[in-house]
């Protein structure tokens, strides 16, 4: 009888290092390259804010359209730091400068989709903007699955895909 239960656990553990991770190992290199992926998707997006100095419909759309290729789904959020000018200045006889410090106010997400998706029908930026975007994803992934069945790991983080990247705008927008 003891011989017939270790012949069954020796197959269920053979059954388990078989198959069970070498297909979770194969679902986290998924995730891994998609990661590269999203994470190239928005440094280039960021990139090419920077050096237009503005955020149109058509780059936007074809941002999304790449997070969406790798065949989960994702939360973009994007944050620009608008440069606003301290309006005060100090006049001498030929030169003057400024007086105070510049300050930074923000626009999220939604405000710069609302922007963009009006009559200009893009947001424009100034030299000395900053932008942020962060994508995570809002799925879980084959990967993430597996890892919480095998590992009995649960809770509400289900991002194992994340990007975000960030940069000054170089260039004025119009």
């Amino acid at each position: 009888m003891s011989d017939t239960v270790i012949t069954v656990v020796a197959i269920f553990l053979a059954a388990i290092l078989m198959f069970i991770f070498p297909l979770m190992s194969t679902s986290e290199r998924t995730d891994d390259i998609t990661t590269q992926a999203v994470d190239a998707a928005t440094t280039d997006f960021v990139d090419e804010i920077r050096s237009t100095g503005q955020i149109t419909q058509d780059n936007y759309d074809n941002f999304v359209q790449i997070l969406s290729s790798t065949g989960n789904s994702y939360n973009v959020e994007m944050e620009v730091q608008v440069l606003d000018d301290n309006p005060g200045k100090k006049v001498t006889e030929a030169e003057y400068t400024k007086v105070g410090e510049n300050y930074y106010y923000s626009k999220y997400t939604t405000q710069i989709l609302d922007e963009v998706n009006s009559e200009a029908g893009a947001m424009y930026l100034k030299q000395g903007d900053m932008v942020t975007v962060s994508v995570k994803n809002t799925n879980r992934t084959i990967g993430t699955i597996l890892k919480d069945f095998v590992y009995r790991v649960t809770g509400n983080n289900t991002a194992s895909i994340t990007a975000q990247h960030s940069g000054i705008v170089s260039v004025n927008g119009k």
